[in-house]
């Protein structure tokens, strides 16, 4: 259950950091 919590928190980052980029 912890790997699920770190993959959720690695693919928010992301999307944080890709529309960052973008916009």
């Amino acid at each position: 259950m912890i790997l699920m919590d770190m993959i959720m928190m690695i693919v928010s980052s992301l999307i944080l950091v890709i529309c960052v980029l973008v916009g």
